[in-house]
C-alpha cells in the first residue's frame, strides 16, 4: 500500500474517514461527509432606526392624496427621512411603509476551519438539512409582516436579491417556542446550495419586508431580536 499517497489524500480532504481510495487523488462517492452547522445569524428589527414621531406620523397619515396620488411619495418626509416610503391607499390618504433590510455575512472557510484543508478544491457538494429561525426577544408594539429571506453576493446589502424562503408574520410581543423551520421557495434550497458550494466565496443572508402604518395606527416602538440557523453537511 502506498502510505504516503494515503496520508496525502487524508490531509487534502480534512475528513474523519475515507473509503475506497483506488489511488492517490481518487475519492470514492461514499466519502464521509462533514458537518456544516454555521454560527447563528442574528437579526435585530429596532424601531429607533426609523426615528418616527407619532405626532408627525399622524400629520402625514392624514394627508389627502385624492387629487394627486404621487403626493405621498414626497410628503413622507414629514414623518420619516430614512428607510421608508409613502403610498396612496384606497381611502385616498397616505400610508407609511417602514422598510426592513438587514444583512449578515456567511464565510464558510472562516466559520468551518476544516474547509481550509481542501483549499485546492474549487467547490464542495453541500446538502442543506434545515434553515430555522427563532425570535428570542420581542418588545415591538406592532406585528411584523411576513419576512423574506434572501442570499446575495457580499456587495449586496439589501433586497432585491435571490429569494430563498419566508418567515411568517410575528404578532406584537410574540416570541417563538424554540426553533421554527423557514419555508423555502420552490427553488430556494437549490439557490442556497449553489451559494455554499463555492465555499471560498463569502455571501450575505438578507432579510427584508416592510411594516405598513395606516391612518389611526400606532408607529412601531420597541425591538425584535431573532436568529437564523443554517445546518447541513458537505463532501467532495
Amino acid at each position: 500500500m502506498n502510505y504516503p499517497c494515503l496520508r496525502s489524500a487524508v490531509a487534502a480532504l480534512g475528513l474523519a474517514a475515507i473509503a475506497g481510495l483506488g489511488g492517490c487523488g481518487l475519492i470514492s462517492s461514499d466519502v464521509t461527509n462533514f458537518d456544516l452547522m454555521l454560527s447563528p445569524k442574528k437579526f435585530t428589527i429596532d424601531a429607533t432606526r426609523w426615528s418616527v414621531d407619532q405626532d408627525k406620523a399622524d400629520t402625514y397619515l392624514n394627508v389627502s392624496c385624492a387629487s394627486n396620488m404621487a403626493l405621498c411619495s414626497s410628503a413622507v418626509q414629514l414623518a420619516c427621512t430614512k428607510d421608508c416610503s409613502g403610498t396612496c391607499n384606497a381611502s385616498q390618504t397616505c400610508d407609511l411603509s417602514l422598510d426592513i433590510a438587514l444583512a449578515q455575512s456567511v464565510d464558510l472557510v472562516s466559520e468551518k476551519p476544516e474547509l481550509k484543508s481542501i483549499n485546492d478544491e474549487p467547490v464542495i457538494k453541500v446538502t442543506i438539512d434545515s434553515v430555522t429561525y427563532r425570535v428570542t426577544s420581542n418588545s415591538l408594539n406592532v406585528a411584523t409582516p411576513e419576512i423574506q429571506v434572501y442570499v446575495a453576493p457580499m456587495s449586496v446589502m439589501k433586497p432585491p436579491a435571490t429569494l430563498i424562503g419566508t418567515i411568517p408574520a410575528v404578532a406584537a410581543g410574540e416570541v417563538t417556542a424554540g426553533d421554527q423551520e423557514m419555508k423555502f421557495t420552490s427553488d430556494g434550497k437549490r439557490q442556497l446550495v449553489d451559494m455554499m458550494n463555492s465555499f471560498k466565496t463569502p455571501f450575505n443572508v438578507l432579510v427584508g419586508s416592510s411594516i405598513v402604518v395606516r391612518k389611526g395606527q400606532l408607529v412601531p416602538t420597541g425591538k425584535l431580536e431573532a436568529v437564523v440557523n443554517i445546518t447541513g453537511h458537505a463532501g467532495l
